[in-house]
């Protein structure tokens, strides 16, 4: 297939992750519900809306590889979004200090031309220190990461509030596993680095 990739995302994070591996592609913001529904696991919430991201882009890109990705972070077996905020942030890290923290990453690749569909979902665990009021506001201050789930960034400052980090690929923790997604394009006949 030619190098026709579309990445379902307005993250630029996710950008940044995808050019490593892909300098040309374009973007589209795939502008779906993404409400839980009643019951629904965090590992079935991000496959679900990474698919339906992907799809997002199928009547426009009609014979495209589109990307769908989607992550939630859990603390405790609760679902915690984005903080917005400082005092989300302050939150969020108190209740992250000494837990190990969980990240699910739904990950989609949907051929446009023959409609075919490949999903999984990545985990990626956070263990955090004990956290003190004092380093929770510092790094907050230094940093200022609202838009990010669990109000860090791995890349950044935030490695200052890890005990660990395990899963495999980084990339994954930041919002797109690449390792992953590398496989499913090969298997869709994609050159990576063209």
């Amino acid at each position: 297939m030619d190098n026709r990739l579309i990445l379902a995302s307005s993250s630029a994070y996710r950008k940044q992750l995808l050019q490593k591996v892909c300098p040309t592609f374009d973007c589209i913001n795939p502008d779906i519900d993404e409400s839980p529904k009643h019951g629904e696991t965090p590992e079935q919430l991000v496959l679900r809306l990474a698919e339906q991201k992907a799809l997002a882009g199928q009547t426009l890109f009609p014979k495209h590889l589109i990307i769908g990705s989607d992550q939630v972070c859990c603390i405790n077996g609760e679902i915690v979004g984005k903080p917005g905020n400082h005092q989300n942030a302050v939150a969020q890290l108190k209740a992250a200090s000494g837990q190990a923290i969980t990240f699910y990453t739904g990950l989609a690749l949907y051929n446009s031309d023959t409609q075919q569909m490949q999903s999984l979902v990545d985990t990626f665990e956070v263990g955090f220190r004990e956290l003190s009021d004092n380093l929770i506001e510092h790094y907050l201050n230094v940093e200022q990461p609202y838009n990010c789930a669990g109000s860090f960034k791995s890349e950044g400052a935030g490695i200052v509030l890890f005990k660990h980090l395990r899963g495999d690929d980084p990339n994954t923790l930041i919002g797109l596993p690449l390792i992953k997604l590398c496989r499913l394009l090969e298997s869709q006949g994609f050159r990576l680095l063209a």
